[in-house]
């Protein structure tokens, strides 16, 4: 195990938070809270530490798929670690395990909150918490690969570590290229999402913090009813925002290229669109009686369908007091998730279309034995190590999922509740059904089940191996071996 490497990014990671710490810091300022002192100190103990650790001059710049993954998991504990001590140092969530949730849930993107009054928060932290959502977005490691001159090509086992999906490649030769190329295009979305919510009058604050967790795919709120008092302007560009940010940022890149046309041949996109539209269609017909007209109908479930799909977990409604039809709608809309590639978390879409591939692959298999048959994506033939990983991957997810619903019946809650609760924090959602929906929150369990929707965050984020790893003793012995 090269343990300098891991020392030294863990280091950075450190240096990078407590950068990031100067956001609420000078939120504070602006609107005169002393809650501001409380992350600036944080920040700078934690920038001393993370140079302390990641400043040896000669360190092993080789390392491999266990090592990045190891450096990947760790960091992100590290981050949610830090993140959650301003929360308790300034008394605003004062137990440790609930604040590592909040902050958990904000760097993985969940939006799930333990929070019963959300809008008793200062302007510093509301402003902190939302800012998570756009850190973890694209992914912290993403961020360090774009800014830090790095170890070559060994940086793709970090990559492959973070970003979400079965396939994680380059969009250009150089690695540090596409991380930067990544987060401008993240960048440049977040900007003009902020642009427009102030066209429709959206008030300065608000439309940073609903920026940040619409670019992120996070969700939380600054108000009690998450977006359902803001206008139905402001709510169709959130929707049609949290919709473009569960697209894959390839597309976006084609787009931005010379092979424009490219980008709507990719099968995975073509699918998630029409996953949309279908959604939309079956529920706004579903709920039509719940609401003065069809418009007002088509506008929760648009924006319902956009905010699960893509794992945001705004809300504008209570739909947990929709028909049946339409809350099955929406648990599948849970496991389903956005786009590889994109902000958005769940199982991804690109798997889904991959397994249903494979049942249509196997019933050919009956039907003509002795045919050859191929599973293609975008005209292209998937690898055989590629369907073996997605295969391997969903049934670890439905190990982690079924022994995480078992840990959390020790809360005797009902079925409901439990499984909505992990698909919500597995996938990053937020909001699930029962006494965990969209007009609840997660306080009610105990403080174990808290830790193990905590692990699930992380490990759903990071597409579950780097935090399984972890607990791996092989993992830690020392010496170098690929």
């Amino acid at each position: 195990m090269n343990y300098s490497i891991i020392l030294y990014i863990v280091g950075k990671v450190m240096m990078l938070e407590a950068t990031c710490f100067l956001i609420p810091a000078v939120t504070s300022i602006i609107y005169g809270e002393h809650e501001g002192l409380a992350y600036l100190t944080v920040g700078v103990v934690a920038a001393v530490i993370g140079y302390l650790i990641s400043s040896k001059k000669k360190f092993e710049h080789v390392f491999f798929a266990r090592e990045g993954f190891v450096m990947v998991a760790l960091s992100w504990i590290v981050l949610s670690v830090v993140g959650a001590i301003p929360f308790v140092v300034t008394g605003e969530i004062p137990n440790m395990i609930d604040a590592l949730f909040e902050t958990v849930s904000g760097f993985t993107t969940t939006g799930a909150s333990i929070l019963e009054d959300v809008e008793s928060l200062s302007h510093t932290s509301l402003i902190w918490r939302s800012f998570t959502h756009w850190v973890g977005g694209m992914g912290v490691i993403v961020l360090l690969l774009a800014i830090l001159p790095m170890a070559g090509g060994y940086n793709m086992h970090l990559m492959k570590a973070e970003s979400p999906g079965p396939v994680v490649g380059k969009l250009v030769p150089r690695l540090r290229d596409t991380a930067k190329i990544l987060y401008l295009i993240y960048l440049v979305m977040t900007v003009i999402e902020f642009v427009i919510l102030l066209f429709v009058k959206m008030p300065v604050f608000d439309a940073l913090c609903i920026t940040f967790g619409t670019a992120g795919t996070g969700g939380f709120g600054i108000k009690a009813d998450s977006l359902g008092s803001y206008s139905y302007a402001i709510q169709v560009v959130v929707t049609v925002f949290m919709i473009l940010f569960g697209v894959n940022f390839n597309a976006y890149f084609l787009l931005l290229g010379k092979h424009k046309k490219d980008a709507f041949k990719i099968e995975e996109v073509r699918w998630y669109f029409g996953i949309i539209f279908a959604a939309i269609i079956i529920i706004t017909i579903n709920i039509r009686g719940y609401f003065e007209n069809i418009l007002i109908a088509l506008n929760h479930a648009a924006f319902q369908v956009g905010s699960i799909i893509t794992t945001t977990g705004y809300s504008t409604t209570d739909f947990d007091l929709w028909p049946q039809l339409s809350r099955n709608v929406i648990i599948f809309l849970m496991m389903c998730g956005a786009c590889a590639g994109s902000t958005g978390g769940g199982i991804k879409v690109s798997r889904i279309i991959v397994m249903l591939k494979s049942v249509f692959q196997e019933i050919g298999y009956y039907i003509h034995p002795r045919g050859v048959k191929t599973i293609k994506m975008d005209g292209k033939v998937l690898e055989k190590p590629v369907l073996t990983s997605i295969r391997v991957f969903m049934l670890t997810y439905i190990m982690i999922y079924v022994i995480s619903m078992f840990l959390l019946s020790l809360n005797n809650f009902d079925f409901e509740t439990n499984f909505t609760a992990v698909a919500a924090t597995f996938n990053n959602i937020g909001p699930g059904l029962a006494k965990v929906g969209p007009v609840a929150n997660f306080n009610l369990y105990s403080y174990f089940s808290k830790l193990v929707l905590t692990f699930d965050m992380l490990a759903g984020r990071l597409e579950l191996y780097p935090m399984l790893l972890l607990f791996s003793p092989g993992v830690w012995r020392i010496g170098k071996d690929k």
